[in-house]
């Protein structure tokens, strides 16, 4: 009797602090069905009969159905829901044990229907897909035991209303495919005060006092008005082409001044693109490998950046926007000592200012 004091106490105290979550926001309706078990009932007598009396109930089944309101989030990650609740149990009579003893040929069964007002708190983890909650309730429920039998005879046959109590553990599971509907599971422990029936003459008169605790579990939908589905995930920003380049090598043979069909290739992009950096100003920098006399050298540099130039003016690009210079073997893109053929140092230099 005191685990059940305390069951009782803690469903009450749960009440005011269930005060938190969940991704419910305005008007919602639900439906539950499920397995009920009636916790193992004892009996008290009046007039006192001498030993202990309880009942035992089969395994039997249970609905609900709901309105409510959500509040939305009230903390990060937490929400808050209210909600009133008509629910329905009905479980067949076991067994019945008068005195300790247990009766033959029992029968009858229990039926029990309430109204719960609710409260409700629902946690968003972060995982995007389950959303579980706790809640308490209070409210008001009506027990009927109908035609309870033992030993032959119809013992009970009556109903009784009281004060009920519940609290509940489930999960959610939004589905996406329709905004605002979720698939949901819960645990239920759902009690009243103690019930009081009349005893009928053929079972002794009097009457008898009953428990009514329960475990209940359940599954069910629930739908929230007014949720609309999330977005589409922005378009990408478009990738901003790169800005055309500046520099541009071209290479040349060794001891040459012609232009190879690559070297034509790099002229032709960078005349293309001086009109769309607005270049004011060409320079042409012709340069040498280190192989041969310093004059030699300078005059062959510049006949490679005359060559340049003259590509350049034939696609369009005027020879007075271009500043025409031989540097010789003076200023090396590879470092070498003297007489190396380096590649990389037989080249024209086109920069866009």
């Amino acid at each position: 009797m005191k685990l059940r004091t305390v069951l009782l106490a803690a469903t009450m105290g749960v009440l005011p602090a269930v005060a938190s979550a969940q991704p419910v926001n305005g008007l919602y309706i639900g439906a539950m069905g499920g397995y009920n078990i009636v916790q193992d009932t004892d009996l008290s007598f009046s007039p006192t009969r001498a030993g202990s009396h309880d009942a035992e109930f089969d395994g039997g089944w249970a609905g609900i159905a709901r309105i409510g309101w959500g509040f939305g989030q009230v903390a990060p990650g937490i929400g808050l829901r209210v909600e009133l609740e008509g629910n329905y149990r009905d479980n067949d009579v076991d067994g019945i044990k008068i005195g300790g003893a247990s009766l033959t040929n029992v029968g009858g069964s229990q039926q029990t229907y309430g109204v719960m007002l609710n409260a409700l708190a629902d946690f968003d983890l972060g995982l995007g897909f389950l959303y579980p909650y706790l809640g308490a309730g209070i409210g008001w429920a009506w027990t009927n035991w109908d035609s309870v039998k033992g030993g032959g005879v119809t013992l009970v046959d009556d109903d009784d209303n009281n004060f009920a109590f519940q609290g509940i553990v489930g999960l959610s599971v939004p589905i996406d495919a329709v905004p605002g509907l979720a698939i949901n599971a819960e645990y239920r422990f759902f009690g009243t005060l103690k019930n009081e029936f009349r005893v009928t003459p053929a079972g002794g008169g009097g009457t008898v006092e009953a428990d009514n605790y329960n475990h209940t579990f359940l599954i069910g939908l629930r739908y929230a008005f007014g949720v609309t589905p999330p977005p589409p995930a922005p378009a990408p920003a478009p990738v901003a082409a790169p800005a055309p380049a500046r520099t541009y090598l071209v290479f040349f043979d060794f001891d040459s001044a012609a232009l190879t069909d690559r070297a034509r290739e790099i002229i032709a992009e960078a005349a293309a693109n001086a009109p769309r950096v607005q270049a004011t100003r060409i320079e042409v920098t012709g340069h040498t490998d280190t192989v041969g006399s310093a004059a030699y050298n300078q005059a062959l540099s510049l006949r490679r950046a005359n060559a340049v130039a003259a590509e350049l003016e034939r696609r369009g690009i005027p020879r007075s926007q271009m500043v025409i210079t031989g540097r010789g073997f003076s200023q090396p893109l590879v470092p070498t000592g003297p007489n190396v053929r380096e590649p990389q140092n037989r080249r024209v230099e086109i920069v866009l200012r």
